[in-house]
């Protein structure tokens, strides 16, 4: 039995609000470098965000919103490391609704960071208003 390259090659599906989040992800790491939305008159160049900055921004508004479930809320939309994202990124791409420059390639999103340390292992709770004195 010979399993066909289209087996082989068949593209790993993600849960539709992985999609919906990358998208919130990148306006957010906009909004955190002041970088213009292309839709708000900023140009191409100025708009653009890298694979790493996006990743950053990935990070800090998962850590934000999803705290330590991180990692499971990510894992139930099938991602499992960063250059998930990449693929997210490039399936947006190819179908018209993102934009990339000649210097942007998928493997601006492999191995960029290891989950369990960026999500479990460095995660601080902010406990500064719990104690504070009323």
């Amino acid at each position: 039995m010979t399993v066909s390259g289209d087996v082989l090659h068949k593209k790993k599906q993600y849960h539709r609000n992985a999609y919906e989040f990358l998208f919130e992800a990148l306006r957010f790491t906009q909004e955190t470098l002041n970088r213009g939305m292309l839709s708000e008159g900023g140009d191409e160049d100025s708009a653009h965000i890298t694979g790493a900055e996006l990743l950053d921004g990935i990070r800090r508004l998962a850590l934000d919103r999803y705290g330590l479930l991180t990692q499971t809320v990510f894992r139930h939309w099938g991602i499992e490391k960063t250059e998930d994202f990449g693929r997210i990124v490039f399936d947006l791409i190819e179908k018209g609704e993102m934009r990339k420059t000649e210097r942007d390639q998928l493997c601006d999103f492999v191995d960029v960071y290891d989950f369990k340390k960026a999500f479990d292992d460095d995660y601080e709770i902010d406990v500064t208003e719990a104690f504070k004195t009323r």
